[in-house]
Formats: structure tokens, C-alpha cells, sequence
């Protein structure tokens, strides 16, 4: 870390860098392996400035691999890591820096507390050098910033799973990482301790300011941390962006149904309304018309539309008075209890999938058979080349 602020400090002076550049994790490697489909390939190049990075997609991606080659668990065939400015691996140079010299932070979802310890000796255990009332003062910090200095003399068995993953991260943080890796770190967790743990760790990096990759497979994690998301497919950035550009507004189908649109079509223009920035699409064989959003295309051209369930209202008699321009009648297949989300099977010419509340479908008293007018807002229809 000494390294690491010297170099801050003169870039800053000579304005050549910003601090933000200086901190950054700059990556490029390659790593090939076995897996249980065959041959696997990790090809990855980006850039992370200090803040939250989250990366996306389902398993097999490639996520975990990618952290473990940072830290120094896995080592690339190929490739460059920088952290700080300081190299970890380069295979160029024969240059491959030990796990133990790196000083990265790496938080799994296995907490691995130590069970025999209370908190605050889990927290000083990565303090093996300085003082004694150095060590204490730093671990009282880091109780102290993640709100669990009541908890300093219990141990993991005695202290809720929300406090464990707090000692988790302050147990990490205390020894001033230069980079922190979070592999699926809050999964287990309920929706409100999740918030409250990330907005706890959002102000310790607001005053220290690295670079944190977050794994996740939860997009209300994606959309809390909201910062900038790397989407993963078969070992590859597939897309890169804000998390309102890559998961609500996918370009590629692929990006679809990583992200969640159940819904896929493929559509054909039939009319442009430029007047009010939309256009007519029809379903291949079928005949169904939506409203979708004004995109470049001439008409009879060929598309994709992408519709998230999560988007789709469902009313079990014909709604009048809206402003919503596809409203489509069908039949219900099924309903089946997803934890506490209905998703409903629909009719409609095609199958749609719509996901309600529990209370909505008491409420709306659905059964299989029953005709249902499903509602779509034009801004809910995402075009996609074939």
C-alpha cells in the first residue's frame, strides 16, 4: 500500500494522472480450463476505477475464475494485472506476485469466520503486524464503521447471518486492501440487510476509494449498487454499461435472457409513427400487433422483441381508460409460486409469462382456463436485431 500511495501522490502532482487512474485494476488475461461441458475459455479485458464494479451473469460465466486469477488463487495462460500501478501477473515478464503479497481483499460466500473466535479477534486476525494498541484502534474502526462493535466479544454461532457477513467484511477491510473482491457475498441475506450492508460499505469506500468487483446474481443487487455492471456469458464481456443501459435496455437477445426478459419474439415492422415515436410490430405467425418504441428500421424488416414478466400487468376483465396502447386477450395456462412471486402462463396466440404478487392473485381470483387481458406500455417493448 506504501507503493501504491507514493505513486497516488506523485501522479497526482505531475497531473498525468487522477488518483482514479492511479487506483484503478487494469486487466487482460486469458485462462483456459476444463469444465463440465468441455473446454472453457476466459477472455476478459476491462478497466475498474475505484467504486463498485459489478459483475454479471449466470453460472458457469466465468465470474469466479476471473477474481480467483486477481487474487492470485488461479493463474492466467496469458495476460496483464495491474492494481494501483503495481503488477501482479504479467506472463510476459514471468512476473506472477504471490496471493499473500498482493494485498487484495477477497470476501466468499462461505464467510470462513473463525468459529473458535469472537468478532474482534476474527477482525484483528488479518493485523499481524503493528502494535497492539495500533491493531486495537483498527479493529475498533471497523467494528465501529460496520456497526457491530456491541458484537465484539460473541462468536459467529451466537450473532445473526447479516452480523456474521458484517465481521466478514471488516475482518477484509481492516487490513486496507488496495482491491476487494466479493464473491456472492449478501446471497443468503434478506432484501433489507442486504441495503443496510451495502450502504454501509459504500460509505467505508467513499473515505478509502478502491476498486470493489461484486458478483452477484440478483438484479435488485445490480440496480442497489448501481454503479457500472460488466455482464459475463461463456467467459466473455458481453456488455458494459450503466445498469439501467444493460439491464433494462438490452441490444443483443443474449443480453435478454441473461438480464431476465422471459418474453422473446421475433416481430416484423408494419407501420412507423414518427409523430409519436413509435412503431407497429406483428408477431411472426401469429398476427398479435404490439406498440413498441420508434427504432431504426424500415418497414417489413425483421426484429426481436424482448419483454420482462416483471413488465406485463394482468387484469381479469378488459381495462378501459388506459394509456396503454397493447392491451391483449388470452387464456391462462398455469399458475405456479415462484418464493413470493406468481408467475402466470398466457395464452395469447403465443405464450407470454407475466409475474404477480400473492396478493394480486388472490385478489384477482385466477384460475387455469379463465380469460385475461394482459397489458403491455409501449416503453416495456425492447427491439433487438435478429
Amino acid at each position: 500500500m506504501e507503493v501504491a500511495q507514493r505513486n497516488d501522490e506523485a501522479a497526482t502532482r505531475s497531473g498525468d494522472f487522477s488518483a482514479e487512474d492511479v487506483r484503478a485494476l487494469e486487466l487482460r488475461i486469458l485462462k483456459r480450463f476444463a469444465s463440465r461441458e468441455g473446454q472453457f475459455t476466459l477472455d476478459i479485458a476491462f478497466t475498474a476505477k475505484p467504486g463498485i464494479t459489478i459483475l454479471f451473469g449466470a453460472s458457469g460465466a466465468g465470474k469466479t475464475t476471473l477474481l480467483n486469477c486477481i487474487a492470485g488463487l488461479a493463474v492466467p495462460n496469458s495476460g496483464q494485472i495491474t492494481v494501483a500501478r503495481q503488477t501482479f501477473f504479467d506472463d510476459q515478464r514471468r512476473i506472477n506476485v504471490p496471493v499473500q503479497r498482493r494485498g487484495v481483499g477477497y470476501v466468499l460466500q462461505d464467510l470462513a469466520l473463525f468459529p473458535h473466535m469472537t468478532a474482534e479477534e476474527n477482525i484483528c486476525y488479518g493485523l499481524a503486524s503493528g502494535t497492539a494498541v495500533e491493531r486495537k484502534r483498527r479493529s475498533d474502526a471497523m467494528l465501529e464503521s460496520f456497526r457491530i462493535s456491541h458484537l465484539r466479544t460473541r462468536k459467529p454461532r451466537e450473532i445473526s447471518g447479516g452480523e456474521r457477513q458484517r465481521v466478514a467484511l471488516a475482518r477484509t477491510l481492516v487490513t486496507n486492501p488496495c482491491l476487494l473482491l466479493l464473491d456472492e457475498p449478501l446471497a443468503a441475506l434478506d432484501a433489507a440487510t442486504k441495503s443496510k450492508i451495502i450502504e454501509d460499505l459504500r460509505v467505508w469506500n467513499e473515505t478509502h476509494s478502491i476498486p470493489i468487483l461484486y458478483v452477484t446474481h440478483s438484479r435488485a443487487e445490480v440496480f442497489a449498487l448501481g454503479e457500472r455492471v460488466l455482464l459475463l456469458d461463456k467467459g466473455q464481456v458481453i456488455a458494459d454499461g450503466v445498469p439501467h443501459e444493460v439491464m433494462t435496455a438490452p441490444r443483443q437477445e443474449t443480453v435478454a435472457q441473461l438480464v431476465g426478459f422471459e418474453n422473446i419474439f421475433d416481430v416484423t415492422v408494419v407501420s412507423l409513427r414518427e409523430d409519436r415515436g413509435t412503431m407497429t410490430c406483428r408477431l411472426t405467425n401469429n398476427g398479435l400487433e404490439l406498440e413498441t418504441p420508434l427504432v431504426k428500421a424500415e418497414i417489413n424488416a425483421k426484429l426481436r422483441v424482448g419483454i420482462a414478466a416483471g413488465d406485463i400487468l394482468l387484469a381479469s376483465s378488459r381495462p378501459t381508460g388506459l394509456s396503454a396502447q397493447n392491451i391483449i386477450p388470452g387464456k391462462m395456462i398455469s399458475l405456479a409460486q415462484r418464493d413470493m412471486i406468481i408467475v402466470a402462463k398466457v395464452d395469447c396466440g403465443v405464450e407470454m409469462e407475466t409475474h404477480l404478487t400473492l396478493a394480486a392473485r388472490d385478489a384477482l381470483h385466477l384460475q387455469p382456463g379463465q380469460p385475461v387481458w394482459l397489458v403491455i406500455k409501449t416503453h416495456s417493448c425492447h427491439l433487438m436485431s435478429v
